[in-house]
């Protein structure tokens, strides 16, 4: 049973707030694209260094990613709810009046630097210079929480509400809640001993698509979505990561990955003519840059739970066999470039190729 509703199972009104959620992210999932990748490059261009492409097989499930931390990279955690966080939920899920984005907060932050000046509705998705706002805000420590504004009954508002908003659930307790989701263990983590539960939390990380060694803004992104199921409501993180050199989105559709990737004059020839395009219409629409004759575009890669990393059918418990994959990839696109409106994801099979 899945912890959120289907939108045929929502009354009315919850219909129109999960559009409006919705449409949002699908925003947010732009000003994040622009600010963790495109921009991201733009610095190492900035610096003349060389931009530290993935490798197709970094993106396979139970891949190892080199231990390699860039600076230039730009790295965030943002925390999206369709509704409101319960108060009761600040034990593990930090928020607090001390990190509410208020003026008086935000002038007490040695690390925010905003070009423009305050004003109290800034803060909000529907204002004029929210995306500016969000962006001075990103390199905070920690996560940044975009939620329901409960100030407003009649309609649906989301606002940036909190800052520097620590993750401090263990990342034993959101194992074990996960392994009894799925019928590997009835209570305990440690029911069947250390090594399985060792095993546990390591099949832990695997469902989140992340390696062992995944740094703390990814594991804090793994540890929220966990702890969130709580809430009868989608939510949504994203962690920009310097070391994956990718965002990671997590949400109700499963997993994601997003990176740059060269495309090779011979690629865009394939692709021009598989869609019956002119080359330049690839590169206006999807191209966020150009290097020695090369594209360099936005690749997603989707990934989907197999049988293993879901609920059995019958409920029974069940062993943990660790040989079996609980991540698939499903879909592989090339994205168009942030801002561009009319133009569809490309499919193109890179992974295994």
């Amino acid at each position: 049973m899945s912890y959120w509703s289907y939108r045929e199972l929502l009354s009315r009104q919850d219909k129109l707030r999960r559009s409006i959620y919705e449409a949002l992210r699908d925003e947010l999932d732009e000003y994040l694209l622009q600010y963790g990748l495109v921009e991201s490059y733009q610095n190492f261009v900035n610096k003349h260094v060389p931009y530290p492409f993935v490798e197709k097989r970094e993106l396979k499930p139970r891949a190892r990613i080199p231990d390699v931390e860039y600076e230039l990279h730009n790295r965030f955690l943002v925390i999206f709810v369709e509704d409101l966080i319960p108060g009761a939920f600040k034990k593990y899920i930090r928020f607090f009046d001390e990190n509410k984005v208020t003026k008086e907060n935000l002038m007490r932050s040695e690390t925010l630097r905003f070009s423009k000046q305050y004003y109290r509705n800034i803060k909000l998705f529907e204002s004029t210079h929210f995306s500016e706002f969000l962006k001075a805000m990103l390199p905070v420590d920690y996560a940044i929480l975009i939620q329901r504004d409960p100030s407003v009954k009649a309609r649906n508002r989301y606002s940036l509400s909190h800052f520097h908003v620590r993750i401090d659930w263990p990342i034993a307790d959101a194992a074990e809640n996960l392994a009894r989701e799925l019928r590997y263990i009835s209570k305990d983590l440690y029911e069947k001993g250390e090594d399985y539960a060792e095993e546990v939390q390591k099949k832990f990380f695997e469902y989140f698509g992340l390696p062992l060694t995944a740094g703390g803004r990814r594991t804090a992104a793994m540890v929220a979505v966990e702890f969130l199921k709580q809430i009868p409501c989608i939510c949504t993180v994203y962690a920009g990561s310097s070391e994956s050199r990718a965002i990671y989105r997590i949400s109700e559709r499963g997993v994601s990955k997003y990176i740059l990737m060269k495309l090779s004059n011979t690629d865009i020839e394939r692709i021009s003519d598989t869609h019956q395009w002119q080359a330049d219409t690839l590169k206006k629409n999807y191209f966020v840059a150009e290097q020695d004759d090369e594209g360099i575009v936005i690749f997603q890669a989707t990934y989907h739970r197999t049988s293993h990393a879901r609920p059995p059918e019958d409920g029974k418990l069940r062993e943990l066999n660790t040989e079996y994959f609980w991540m698939t990839v499903t879909n592989q696109s090339i994205l168009p470039k942030p801002g561009i409106w009319d133009k569809s994801p490309l499919p193109y099979s890179f992974i295994y190729t």
